[in-house]
């Protein structure tokens, strides 16, 4: 795809400057083709709590600025309260750092991994702090979300530059951040394994089920505000009503059918010749709606989903955490808990897909993410597995804005 066009004023105007951003990327390139030294990998997480006494601070800090009311957080901190106050989603990152710098160690790769949370300890600016200390100027982030949106990109970015304000390291620290990686294989493929093996599994233990009638798929991911939705991604591209965050799921989702299909006729559990199209019903379904009734978000969610499959003639679903790179606790009590508990009250076999985790092929991703900035790769060379992709390294102007705040400084894009 050819750089976006920066206007008259010319990429060196004051406006058009990326802030904080390597000197291959200040210009705001839509790819990064100079290559760039990085001296470490920020690994960019979500956060949560570690115990009882945490749960309402964090779930305060998530909420900051949105005028949640108090009932409402305790409601939300009984799910964390039913794991002991404890999110899994801190340790999981633990191990994911721990799998990335095996990952780059097997292959002779000097990088240090560096870990901080938006919202719990350890923070983006610990991160930042120990990075200064350490003498890294150079650092390239990953966030742990693959989608385009404002929670799921565009507020990481500006964490970032809020982090940078808060230690004082304003040119001192520069931060790059890898593409949205919604269909880079790295990401897709466990999502493909799981669905194909679910669907093996069903048709094995009950091989009276009709995999063409009888079992649906279901793609749950996030829901957000359909303002933000419609704002997600770069205007130019019409991505329409719900915007790129939508689009990237939806386009997503159909990759993974038609692979998982595929290798189920390859394997002779489904009918069919490969390449022939997808013969298993599926759906993009919503979950975790938190906002206020007043405030449309995106639907269907989950639950009200599976309540009308049974009508529909289906006795079997398989749920898949599309939106999710782990098993963190919208997935452990929204899908595990709430939808597998709906499933049950309709009489519907269920059963949720693994995350990607820290599988092999994932890991893997990460680091060819990281060394496609290091490296300079050509877009043409970029891994992707949808027509949308291989998306931008620098985010266009006005990208995923917050519906209801505006724009915020931020990292990793061209103003605002």
């Amino acid at each position: 795809m050819a750089a976006m066009n920066l206007g008259s004023s010319g990429a060196d105007a004051p406006e058009r400057i990326v802030r904080g951003a390597t000197d291959a990327a200040a210009a705001g390139p839509e790819h990064v083709s100079e290559p760039t030294k990085y001296d470490a990998i920020l690994l960019a997480g979500f956060g949560g709590p570690e115990g009882q006494d945490d749960v309402i601070p964090f779930l305060r800090n998530v909420t900051r600025g949105r005028g949640i009311p108090e009932e409402r957080l305790e409601e939300v901190a009984h799910h964390y309260r039913h794991f002991g106050g404890v999110s899994p989603i801190n340790d999981q990152n633990r191990a994911l750092k721990a799998a990335m710098e095996l990952e780059l160690a097997s292959r002779g790769i000097d990088l240090p991994v560096l870990w901080g949370n938006r919202n719990w300890d350890p923070y983006l600016r610990d991160a930042l702090t120990e990075a200064h200390e350490r003498g890294f100027t150079k650092l390239i982030a990953v966030a742990t979300s693959a989608y385009s949106s404002y929670s799921s990109c565009r507020q990481y970015r500006e964490d970032f530059a809020m982090a940078v304000d808060e230690t004082n390291l304003q040119g001192e620290i520069q931060i790059d951040k890898v593409r949205q990686f919604f269909d880079h294989p790295g990401f897709v493929t466990p999502f493909i394994d799981g669905v194909r093996d679910a669907i093996a599994d069903y048709l094995r233990e009950q091989p009276e089920l009709v995999a063409e009638t009888q079992i649906e798929v279901l793609f749950a991911t996030h829901s957000i505000p359909t303002g933000d939705a419609a704002r997600s991604g770069p205007d130019f591209r019409n991505f329409g009503d719900h915007g790129a965050y939508e689009a990237q799921h939806l386009a997503v989702a159909e990759v993974v059918m038609a692979n998982a299909i595929d290798q189920l006729r390859e394997n002779g559990v489904l009918g069919g010749a490969v390449g022939s199209g997808i013969s298993v019903p599926w759906q993009l379904v919503y979950q975790s709606r938190s906002g206020p009734p007043s405030m449309p978000w995106l639907e269907p969610d989950i639950n009200d989903a599976i309540a009308e499959l049974p009508a529909a003639g289906r006795k079997a679903i398989v749920i898949v955490p599309l939106g999710f790179v782990s098993d963190h606790m919208e997935v452990m009590w929204d899908l595990d808990n709430e939808a597998i508990e709906t499933a049950g009250e309709h009489d519907l076999a269920a059963v949720r897909v693994p995350t990607p985790g820290t599988s092999a092929a994932y890991v893997k991703g990460l680091i060819d993410l990281v060394l496609e900035r290091r490296d300079g790769t050509p877009v043409e060379a970029r891994p992707h597995m949808t027509d949308l992709g291989p998306w931008y390294d620098v985010c266009r102007p006005g990208c995923c804005e917050n519906a209801r705040l505006g724009f915020k400084p931020a990292f990793s894009g061209i103003a605002p």
